[in-house]
């Protein structure tokens, strides 16, 4: 039978869950660099981004971030372009909602941005007290 020479198995780095409640350092783009939200995945550490710049690109997450980043739908990423592919960009950072808020608050992103945003969230900006659904009780 062979001999355990590691610290562990699958079940060790399973339990790990060492990014979580982290404060970090918030990163903004540099020349080369631009703000995404990932429209869909497509497979294969790959993914639809829309830049906003305007345009829509292929997403390639980089080796650093796959298996460790879960990216899905509806995330702020940070995408480095390529100069000799327009198309194609390399995911290099993604954003968690707090970050990505803080973003729009600076001014990085632009105010149609869409911020993954929970049920929570939108009950503490204070919807309309009087919507209105077009039923009336009263002429029962």
């Amino acid at each position: 039978m062979p001999k355990n020479k590691g610290k562990g198995g699958k079940n060790r780095r399973r339990g790990k869950n060492e990014n979580e409640e982290t404060k970090r350092q918030l990163e903004f783009k540099e020349p080369g660099q631009e703000y995404a939200q990932v429209v869909r995945m497509l497979g294969n550490g790959r993914c639809e981004c829309y830049c906003f710049d305007g345009k829509t690109r292929l997403g390639h997450i980089r080796g650093k971030m796959r298996k460790k980043v879960w990216v899905s739908a509806g995330d702020i990423v940070l995408c480095g372009l390529r100069e000799f592919q327009d198309d194609k960009v390399d995911i290099i950072h993604k954003y968690n909602a707090d970050e990505a808020r803080n973003l729009k608050n600076y001014g990085e992103l632009p105010e149609t941005a869409r911020i993954n945003e929970t049920a929570v969230d939108l009950a503490m900006e204070g919807g309309d007290e009087n919507d209105d659904i077009g039923i009336d009780f009263d002429e029962i």
